[in-house]
């Protein structure tokens, strides 16, 4: 298992959720941090939370050409990580908004492929990258039909990329239902119901917090014996 004491650690999609909980673990370890956002009040917020040698930098994830000057500006690291996403509209395929549906995949899936086409270079022997899914990919639901399809693409992707970029490893997390700001648009109330509910369907009996999830992608980081695999940190969801 590699040290990440003194390692780079890029994290797009860093300034909250699953990125920033992985921003802190990585720190914790002695990582040195550089988190990336397109929202800067967040990525203010997030340095407060990190240590002083913590880097930040807003990027619009959205924008390949944003991106791509990013990683040119950026210099060698070690491992890069993305978890950049925002609140999914969920609505069956008669209600579907096309337009608006296809913007969905620009962060999350087409964010992800042009982090990993201009990142990948720079990456020191040794390095990983780390991408994410989630079980909606293998088990969907009604109204999931976009999230559905954006895990599903990012674990073929990562599989070739795997191959494509081999020595740098290249991984991916697939977790359950999490306790992140995805959830933020939904009734206070409602949201505290769907997780009381899940929790209780759950072999483990509780919903994970991004902390939680941010331990799998540190596996991944240290874990120099693994590559093209898809890590399922869900509770047990896909057991019931």
């Amino acid at each position: 298992m590699e040290n990440l004491a003194n390692k780079k650690v890029l994290i797009l999609g860093g300034s909250t959720g699953l990125g920033l909980a992985t921003a802190k673990a990585a720190a914790a370890e002695g990582a040195i941090v550089t988190i990336v956002s397109s929202n800067q009040n967040r990525l203010n917020e997030a340095a407060q939370q990190l240590p002083p040698t913590a880097g930040t930098h807003s990027v619009d994830l959205s924008d390949e050409q944003a991106i791509r000057s990013f990683f040119a500006g950026f210099g060698h690291f070690d491992h890069l990580v993305y978890t950049a996403g925002e609140n999914l509209s969920l609505s069956v395929i008669k209600d579907m908004d096309l337009a608006d549906s296809r913007k969905y995949f620009d962060i999350r899936y087409w964010g992800a492929v042009a982090a990993v086409k201009y990142g990948a270079p720079l990456i020191n022997p040794g390095g990983s990258i780390t991408l994410t899914s989630g079980t909606a990919a293998v088990k969907p639901n009604i109204s999931w039909s976009i999230g559905s399809s954006i895990c599903a693409a990012m674990e073929g992707f990562t599989r070739v990329m795997a191959l494509e970029l081999a020595p740098v490893r290249v991984n991916l997390v697939r977790p359950g239902l999490v306790r992140s700001n995805l959830w933020d648009s939904m009734d206070p109330a409602v949201k505290d119901q769907l997780f009381d509910t899940f929790a209780q369907a759950l072999p483990v009996k509780y919903v994970a917090y991004p902390d939680d999830i941010a331990l799998t992608y540190i596996y991944l980081m240290k874990q120099s014996y693994s590559s093209g695999e898809v890590v399922t940190v869900d509770g047990g969801a896909l057991m019931i």
